[in-house]
This record gives structure tokens, sequence and C-alpha cells, in this order.
């Protein structure tokens, strides 16, 4: 007879997503995951596989519930450099105020430490929903005239994309909001026309 499992799977993947968010990989033990879920590693297991499974899990949640959504409202906004600006303050605001002020972002984290090769996956995936996102903006920017001539929308793409991670991970170790915002408004001043 198949175990029958008595907890929601989806809820227990949030909180592993945040201890994993906020602790990293490194520094997550599986009896830290049992001590913050109240599941017995065997349920755990069980459902998801080892660490490296479950890390995997929570990654590819937070690509999907977390990273995503804000992406695609990016890439949808159509209002080119305004888009961007109002991006990376939505980005500043998340990583410097409320309930998550301080954890950085998860992938931005996960990049700093050595993942297995399915969180590099996921990893991989995220710099490119995030680069094509700003691309699509970049390019809306381009075509209203509000990019300096030469710049390439797809480099400058790549440059606002490592940008955004190093926001993320100066914002986890105590980065003020004055420099951070300085270092996205000079960025984007030296793209605009």
């Amino acid at each position: 007879m198949p175990d029958v499992k008595h907890f929601d799977e989806a809820e227990a993947l949030a909180t592993v997503e945040q201890l994993f968010w906020r602790r990293g990989s490194a520094a997550t033990a599986i009896q830290d995951v049992v001590a913050a879920t109240g599941l017995s590693r065997s349920s755990l297991y069980n459902a998801f596989g080892g660490k490296d499974e479950l890390y995997t899990a929570a990654a590819r949640r937070y690509l999907e519930h977390r990273s995503r959504p804000m992406f695609d409202q990016l890439a949808a906004d159509g209002r080119g450099m305004e888009a961007v600006r109002a991006f990376f303050d939505r980005l500043l605001r998340l990583r410097l105020s409320g309930e998550y002020a301080g954890w950085g972002c998860m992938m931005a984290n996960a990049n700093a430490e050595n993942p297995p090769d399915a969180v590099r996956a996921v990893l991989s995936e995220h710099h490119a929903v995030l680069r094509d996102a700003l691309a699509a903006a970049l390019k809306v920017a381009q075509s209203n005239g509000e990019l300096r001539s030469g710049i390439e929308a797809e480099g400058a793409a790549e440059l606002l994309t490592l940008l955004a991670y190093a926001v993320n991970l100066r914002s986890r170790s105590g980065a003020t909001r004055a420099q951070l915002k300085s270092a996205v408004t000079a960025a984007l001043a030296a793209l605009a026309s």
C-alpha cells in the first residue's frame, strides 16, 4: 500500500523556499528543513527527494512565483526607459523594505554558491528571462529614441541584468538605498539619449 501524504506539499515547499532563500543551501542542513516544516526526513525525501532535489524545487518555485511575474510585467510594460526605471525602483523597494528586506534574491544568492547542476539550469533560465524582459523594454526605448546612439539593446540588457544581480547581492550585505539607487541612476543615465 502506498504511503499516504498527510501534509500540503505546496505549503511545505513555500517554507523550504524561504529557508533556502534566507540562509542559502550550504548553510541549510536537512535538519533545518525538518525543523522549519515540522515534517520528518522520510516525508521530505518521499515527497521531494534529497537535499539537492529539494533545493532545486525551491529554486524553481522562486522563479515561477516571485521572479517570472515581475519579469513578465516588465516585458509587457511598453513604456521603454520608464518601465526599466520602475523595475529597478520596485527591486530596491523589495530588497530594502518589508518582510524579506536583507534577504537579497534567492537566484543571486544561489549564483554566489556552488549549486548542483539542476539548480544551475534554473539560474540560467532566470538570467535569460530577466535579460529578455529588459531587452524587450530597451527595444521599446530604442524605438522611442530614448537610448543613446550606438547602444545595442541586447548588450545593454545583459549589463542591466548583471546590475540587478549586484543590487540583490549588495542589498543582502548592507548597502544603503542611496548607494544602490546611485548605481542604478548612473547606469540608466549612461544608456539614455
